[in-house]
């Protein structure tokens, strides 16, 4: 086998391979044989049918596949005898014999992976987060458990921010009424959201009997791009108006979130935020420690480590989002933007972990995983499944891998520190 690297641009690699023809000839010959004794043809007992005979009816066949197979042996060796790192599938670009007796020869482009010179970490300057969970951040959470759980009782009284109003509406643009203007038996909490802010704002002070007519304007970019930048008018009826009791923090209450006294609750949320602000910090830390080394950077990208990311993206967002949609029909291009950024940030992680020659530290992937199983009810149980399951191990391995990279990243780094509140640091970013 000869191979010949020809020039190309940026990441692709054209490999010219040429097989010497005795290589496909003697495999063709091997396979017509080894058929001969299986085949059934008409005229022939089984398996008794002339070499000749199997030879005129299938050697077209066999040698396709042959060739198939040998293509893709010969492109391996090429690789590795080129010492090629590839990324992603390689396209055929040229096959120009693939007659008995002739030479195989063909062209293979395949991209590869960068080269990425990582420079002197130790000028790289990262700012990282932290915080702490507070006596006012665990009252506000028990808040939001308050409201989850609260009940609604019926007022006589304007509505107000906070309270909630059941109403019936009929939405008109020059004076037509609009598909998807009307509705019946709404339940609109004040003040969260659910509706166009101008919307809500007409709901302020509403009563049941006093119906009320508004003007709403559609921002630029609505969902509904028929009423995109329209004014419309709302002739909007309350039928009820509800303010909200919240419980009590007794016995009581703290027994529908498994504890046995309010005290016991406050442990239990502060022990709960506690695991959820580590586990935010050190997530919130990674992305930013391997971005801003990777904005550091400059090299380029195999395009189809982005094309493979975007699908993978837009899979899993159509899974969690629209998990009743078929995929197929998202144009995955919608995702490439932040592809292309994961994709850079992966083979940074990469490239550190095999200058450092990092490896995952098995105590570490232990303590990862109980940390996970601390969550649950029965965390043995937990732990069990994690390490009776092969691919969730791997990604232990690969997270904590990962925590070791942005470590070995922070040793050498001019690092500084900011504060952030609690609530801050937990929402998610992007």
């Amino acid at each position: 086998m000869q191979v010949e690297l020809q020039p190309a641009e940026g990441l692709t690699r054209r490999l010219a391979i040429e097989v010497p023809a005795n290589e496909i000839d003697d495999q063709v010959e091997k396979r017509l044989k080894d058929m001969r004794g299986r085949l059934r043809i008409d005229g022939f007992r089984p398996g008794k049918a002339p070499l000749t005979v199997v030879r005129m009816q299938y050697a077209a066949r066999v040698r396709d596949d042959v060739i198939g197979d040998v293509m893709g042996q010969s492109f391996q060796k090429a690789v590795e005898e080129q010492n090629l790192r590839v990324a992603g599938q390689p396209s055929i670009e040229e096959v120009e014999s693939n007659k008995q007796g002739e030479n195989l020869k063909f062209v293979a482009a395949v991209e590869v992976y960068p080269e990425i010179d990582l420079g002197d970490l130790s000028k790289l300057e990262i700012e990282t987060l932290k915080s702490e969970v507070t006596d006012a951040d665990v009252d506000e959470m028990i808040d939001t458990l308050r409201k989850q759980n609260a009940d609604w009782k019926k007022v006589r009284h304007k509505a107000r921010k906070g309270e909630r109003v059941t109403i019936n509406f009929v939405g008109k643009i020059d004076d037509e009424v609009f598909e998807g203007g009307s509705a019946e038996g709404v339940e609109v909490i004040i003040g969260e959201g659910q509706m166009l802010p101008e919307f809500e704002k007409g709901l302020m002070g509403i009563k049941p009997g006093e119906p009320v007519t508004i003007e709403v304007t559609f921002p630029e970019d609505y969902q509904a791009e028929h009423l995109a930048g329209k004014t419309a008018e709302f002739e909007i009826e309350a039928t009820q108006v509800e303010e909200q009791v919240l419980p009590e923090v007794d016995e009581k209450f703290a027994k529908l979130f498994g504890a046995d006294s309010a005290e016991k609750l406050l442990e239990d949320v502060r022990e709960n935020m506690e695991r959820e602000l580590k586990q935010a910090t050190r997530r919130r830390n990674k992305d930013r420690t391997i971005e801003a080394l990777t904005d550091s950077l400059q090299f380029d990208v195999p395009s189809s480590l982005i094309d493979d990311e975007s699908v993978s993206m837009r899979d899993q967002f159509v899974r969690n989002q629209m998990p009743e949609a078929d995929a197929s029909k998202l144009d995955p291009t919608l995702f490439r933007e932040q592809a292309e950024k994961r994709v850079r940030m992966g083979l940074v992680i990469m490239e550190v972990v095999k200058n450092a020659d990092l490896k995952p530290d098995d105590q570490r992937v232990d303590e990862f995983i109980n940390e996970i199983a601390a969550a649950y009810d029965e965390p043995e149980q937990v732990i069990a499944h994690y390490k009776g399951d092969q691919q969730m191990m791997s990604n232990a391995r690969t997270v904590v891998l990962e925590e070791q990279t942005v470590e070995h990243i922070l040793d050498q780094a001019k690092v500084s520190e900011k504060f952030v509140p609690f609530s801050e640091l937990i929402t998610p970013q992007g």
